[in-house]
């Protein structure tokens, strides 16, 4: 994912759904770098929101042992972009959790990058998208494993919710891994909100819009589970619910 004076095409395969009228009023994206020293542990919350288009690239290193947490909450540009290159060293430990929330002709996107370089490092990410009516959601993400970096532990969960079949998902999580004694899974799913679960919170005694609101609450809320700010996390996204739902 390097950035360069060249405007990319939709042949680079980074970019093949980004709205490339409203990235190039962006371009080139300026890389965000951050390094974090062996043994530390530091969190960052980061919230893409407002009407206007906007594009962010993280560039981290983590040394031994260190860890990371890092939440994207992506709720409202019409255009939001959020590319994250991820370097683990021995022993690093890297949770990426990002929600996107996306009504009307908006495009969010989320590409990421994590490469396990030694030994026994661990990673997770777990991106939750929920669209109307025409927006446009997605996630291309590859985890890496080096040559020598056994003992490493990484997983993607992705999943998308349509709340209507006019809006698009798209997802592409890939492994790509040159080492042995890995552990490696990543999980992808694009759909509708489950009629069996709406049936049940009906049953309860909820009404239909407040049943769909409380599942749609718990599905974003997986991607800010542990978060040191969480609660933050899950009012912002609320409060962007609210607007998609009416």
């Amino acid at each position: 994912m390097s950035d360069t004076l060249t405007l990319p095409t939709r042949r680079d395969e980074d970019y093949r759904y980004s709205d490339l009228a409203a990235l190039e009023t962006l371009w080139p994206i300026a890389p965000e770098e951050i390094h974090v020293a062996a043994g530390a542990e530091e969190s960052l919350q980061v919230v893409l929101d407002g009407e206007a288009a906007v594009a962010r690239h993280f560039v981290i290193t983590l040394d031994k042992g260190a860890k990371y947490d890092l939440r994207v909450l992506s709720a409202g540009p019409v255009y939001g972009r959020f590319a994250l290159d991820v370097r683990l060293g021995e022993g690093a430990d890297f949770t990426f959790g990002a929600a996107q929330l996306a009504t009307g002709s908006e495009n969010l996107e989320i590409v990421t990058k994590v490469v396990h370089a030694e030994e026994n490092a661990t990673s997770a990410q777990i991106v939750r998208t929920v669209l109307a009516e025409k927006a446009v959601g997605t996630y291309l993400g590859c985890i890496g494993v080096e040559r020598g970096a056994d003992g490493t532990d990484a997983e993607q969960s992705v999943r998308a919710m349509l709340l209507d079949r006019t809006a698009t998902a798209n997802a592409k999580p890939e492994l790509e891994i040159f080492a042995d004694d890995v552990k490696a899974a990543h999980g992808c799913a694009v759909g509708e909100l489950d009629a069996q679960g709406l049936f049940y919170l009906m049953s309860r005694g909820l009404p239909p819009a407040d049943a769909k609101r409380l599942m749609l609450q718990a599905f974003i809320a997986e991607a800010f589970a542990g978060a040191p700010e969480s609660d933050e996390l899950n009012a912002a996204a609320q409060v962007r619910l609210e607007a998609i739902l009416g």
